[in-house]
């Protein structure tokens, strides 16, 4: 049995380390203003930039951390971290939205009066903040679940400050108090959006679920349509981490010498990284004769071994 790997290099360390120092200023300002202007959407939004605050520092740490090598007892080293990281960032933002949602309600009941001067002008920089910031991670989140999990917070904060800057010039134009928790509401509701996918996407991977979009029949066809392979079953294919996917597998093959089952194995190898970007592959070679499992092996305890069920 033998195996292929590859791993990537995690970065984006200094521009979340400047996103961190930019953020949480920026909150401190925003919640002074938001108490002043008695105004809960502009709270709101500093709840959501201080959440976003945490989940870029849980993200630079989940970097720093990930970067370790790997050693006898985590031997797929630390790349979970992130996905931790990701989880904790989603939660977090459920029951910040969760919240947002009660104080919402409570001032729909008894709107009180809202300066809408230092609403509209916080909000207008907390827009420009955001995107830049938005702007320096979007190219990290494209191949990073935790860098992304960073990048939809910052994306949804310059959002939310958007509708801020709406329920302000309505509570200037119109004296319309409402307007005020009515955007809250609208910010609740974004919040719950960007984090349901990232949220979704951090419990599939610790699950070890095959990673989204992924052609399972596709994969197995491909592995059977190269030389020399008669037959595959024992197949496990799941994520270790944003951008890292494992493979293992049994093949059957004709009875042949051992090197060139070796052959077959780099030919197994070299398919499912180029077409199917997994990176990490072990492949048990067996002679056709060996009894086959099911093609989705399902795993046991060892003390279930005594009652014949081995793989």
């Amino acid at each position: 049995m033998t195996h292929t790997h590859s791993h990537a290099v995690p970065e984006g360390g200094r521009t979340l380390g400047l996103s961190i120092l930019l953020t949480v200023a920026f909150v401190l300002g925003e919640a002074v203003a938001g108490v002043l202007a008695h105004s809960l959407a502009l709270l709101s939004d500093a709840g959501h930039n201080f959440a976003d605050a945490l989940a870029l520092v849980f993200s630079w740490y989940a970097i720093r951390v990930a970067r370790r090598p790997a050693d006898a007892r985590r031997t797929y080293g630390y790349h979970r971290v992130g996905i931790l990281v990701a989880l904790v960032n989603a939660v977090s933002l459920v029951v910040l939205a969760l919240w947002i949602f009660w104080e919402a309600a409570q001032r729909l009941r008894s709107p009180g009066p809202v300066e809408s001067g230092p609403m509209i002008v916080v909000a207008l920089i907390a827009v420009a903040l955001n995107a830049v910031i938005s702007l320096w991670l979007r190219r990290g989140a494209a191949h990073d679940l935790n860098i992304r999990s960073a990048y939809l917070h910052m994306l949804g904060d310059a959002l939310s400050a958007l509708g801020v800057v709406a329920a302000g010039v309505v509570v200037a134009t119109t004296g319309a108090a409402v307007a005020d928790p009515i955007v809250s509401l609208l910010i609740g509701g974004l919040i719950l959006w960007s984090s349901w996918g990232i949220l979704t996407e951090a419990v599939d991977v610790l699950l070890e679920a095959a990673p989204k979009g992924l052609d399972m029949v596709a994969l197995e066809r491909g592995i059977k349509d190269v030389p020399d392979v008669i037959d595959i079953h024992d197949l496990h294919v799941w994520t270790v981490a944003s951008g890292i996917v494992a493979c293992s597998c049994h093949i059957v093959v004709e009875e042949q010498s051992a090197s060139s089952s070796q052959v077959v194995h780099r030919s197994v190898a070299t398919m499912l990284r180029h077409r199917f970007g997994i990176g990490h592959t072990t492949v048990q070679v067996e002679v056709e004769g060996c009894a086959s499992d099911e093609m989705y092996c399902t795993m046991r305890p060892v003390h279930d071994r005594c009652t014949g069920h081995e793989h």
